[in-house]
């Protein structure tokens, strides 16, 4: 059975909405053979990672950059999840992998800097941006829901054994 990992920090009823889709689009009745295995982004481990065939990844835009408990996880698994280090410490150039992964942002005016962060992480990990990024802001709509299910759904689809 392959598994899907959601690491997400959904500290407002808005996020918590969003997350709530991504998992009913992932753990949709049509799905099967795929394990989906959700945590919060200070409990997620590397064990998590490893144990994982793909990755949906969630966060608040905060200050132009991903939430602090996004960022914490990839601190805490980046290398032991085989990260790629640059010369100057920053984060290198990934290998290219075939792990399949989605993102979703929610921020108040701008979620810019907070997709650029998480991708220039998540690209020396090797793992393959498999789903458009779903970037909402402001108020969450019924539209916004329905996108957060699909994006679920996408993911998990690309894992069916």
């Amino acid at each position: 059975m392959s598994r899907l990992l959601i690491v997400h920090h959904s500290p407002t009823p808005n996020l918590q909405r969003i997350t709530d889709a991504v998992v009913a689009g992932a753990s949709d009745e049509a799905i099967e053979g795929v394990d989906v295995v959700v945590r919060p982004a200070l409990e997620a481990n590397a064990e998590d990672v490893l144990a994982a065939d793909g990755y949906l990844l969630g966060t608040s835009a905060n200050f132009g950059y991903m939430s602090g408990a996004l960022k914490h996880f990839f601190d805490t698994i980046f290398l032991e999840a085989g990260g790629s280090l640059a010369e100057d410490g920053s984060a290198g150039k990934g290998a290219g992998g075939k792990k399949p992964y989605g993102l979703w942002v929610h921020g108040r005016y701008d979620t810019t800097g907070a997709v650029r962060s998480v991708q220039s992480i998540v690209q020396a990990l090797s793992w393959t941006q498999s789903a458009e990024v779903l970037e909402i802001m402001g108020d969450v709509a019924d539209a916004d829901l329905d996108a957060a299910r699909d994006l679920g759904g996408t993911l998990a689809a690309l894992l069916m054994d």
